[in-house]
């Protein structure tokens, strides 16, 4: 997926031509979220290096740093390829290996892409330090740290850490440690995302320090997460910070209070088809094909079902909520007993997302508004998406 950022507009009459479903990104609220984050990992003195499954889009990255590549994260090879394709030569890849995927990556370094990979096991540093030597290539790789129980990774004071490190270090391989402070999207006050982002923190740093009392260097300390991202205070001892989530947001991101449902930067625009009066329907094209699956609003104080929904002016429309959803089927229901609002037949509307990443994989390209304009047209996006999902 590429979108060309070249041509700006936001009529809502730009948005009545395609068919829909489709995905829709502001651009000016992208710019905006972009420069938000960049300005706090400015102050806190570290890289800020973006997590791109998000967007899955040059030109979305292209925004952050104008004609010159910045660092980047990738969640799958396909990515990384493309990303490379595109002129990307620092990545890391931030999935835990195998061994069928190293050849892939072993290419990437032969073409000069310095592509860092992701272990938290003995195993893998083992299978990783014999590629390196059979290929004649050191693999960079990061030992994931455990911060916080949600997934992957080895706690700071594990006894196979050092031995990690060791056969990295004895391969050339070892770059440093990484973190991920997943249960910090369930961090519903500023004080609980202020906690979990000193934790993950202190977590990656001590990792780090206790390689170093080995005798093993660590050039990188990576932490990041959105929600820890916007509340960290301190990063002493970080050298990086990664985010994705933060180009877009969502509902989720909003229900936490890391940002505002005005900043949401990706919506779907859908068509009304039918109404069902005996159970409070409104039925739209847009079902879980446009939207994707996620409920991530449902363990939140306020659940938004599968998305808040406004005009095409991005308007909310009070009350209405998209609560269900089937393959290309969406339900519109009005919360609290309001009233439905007479939305006839071929009424469009934009649906919020709870999850940005999730409801931008379910679509080929985007198109491409700027909220800060009336005219022109909205340009149709279609580039990368097959190189990065194998559609």
């Amino acid at each position: 997926m590429n979108i060309p950022l070249n041509t700006t507009s936001t009529a809502a009459r730009d948005l009545t031509d395609p068919d829909t479903p489709f995905a829709v990104v502001d651009v000016d609220k992208t710019r905006r979220n972009i420069e938000r984050l960049q300005a706090r990992a400015d102050r806190l003195g570290v890289t800020l290096r973006p997590h791109v499954k998000t967007a899955k889009s040059l030109d979305v990255v292209a925004l952050m740093h104008g004609d010159t590549p910045c660092p980047v994260t990738v969640s799958t090879l396909a990515e990384a390829e493309a990303f490379a394709d595109g002129g990307y030569t620092d990545i890391t890849y931030a999935v835990g290996i195998d061994p069928h995927k190293l050849p892939r990556v072993i290419a990437l370094l032969r073409r000069g892409v310095r592509l860092r990979i992701l272990l938290d096991s003995v195993e893998q540093a083992a299978f990783v330090a014999e590629a390196s030597r059979r290929a004649g290539i050191a693999v960079p790789a990061q030992i994931e740290i455990d911060c916080d129980g949600h997934r992957g990774g080895l706690k700071p004071d594990a006894p196979a850490l050092p031995e990690v490190g060791r056969i990295l270090h004895d391969a050339g391989c070892l770059d440093g440690v990484l973190t991920h402070a997943g249960e910090s999207y369930f961090a519903y006050t500023p004080e609980e995302q202020r906690l979990a982002a000193k934790n993950e923190r202190d977590t990656a740093v001590a990792a780090a320090e206790r390689l170093r009392a080995a005798g093993l260097p660590v050039d990188t300390v990576s932490v990041g997460s959105t929600p820890t991202a916007h509340a960290a205070e301190d990063l002493t001892g970080v050298t990086e910070l990664r985010a994705g989530n933060y180009v877009f947001f969502d509902l989720v991101m909003a229900g936490l209070g890391v940002c505002q449902v005005e900043d949401l930067a990706l919506s779907v625009v859908v068509t009304v088809i039918g109404h069902r009066p005996e159970y409070g329907w409104i039925v739209t094209d847009g079902g879980w094909m446009a939207m994707s699956r996620d409920r991530g609003t449902a363990v939140q104080a306020q659940d938004q079902g599968y998305g808040l929904v406004t005009d095409l002016n991005g308007n909310l429309v009070p009350n209405l909520v998209m609560t269900a959803a089937s393959q290309e089927h969406g339900t519109l229901t009005a919360r609290d007993a309001a009233d439905l609002p007479d939305l006839p037949v071929g009424t469009r509307l934009r649906i919020l997302p709870n999850h940005a990443c999730a409801t931008a994989a379910q679509h080929r390209g985007y198109h491409v508004i700027d909220g800060t304009r009336s005219t022109g047209a909205v340009p149709v996006i279609e580039a990368l998406w097959q190189r990065v999902t194998g559609w």
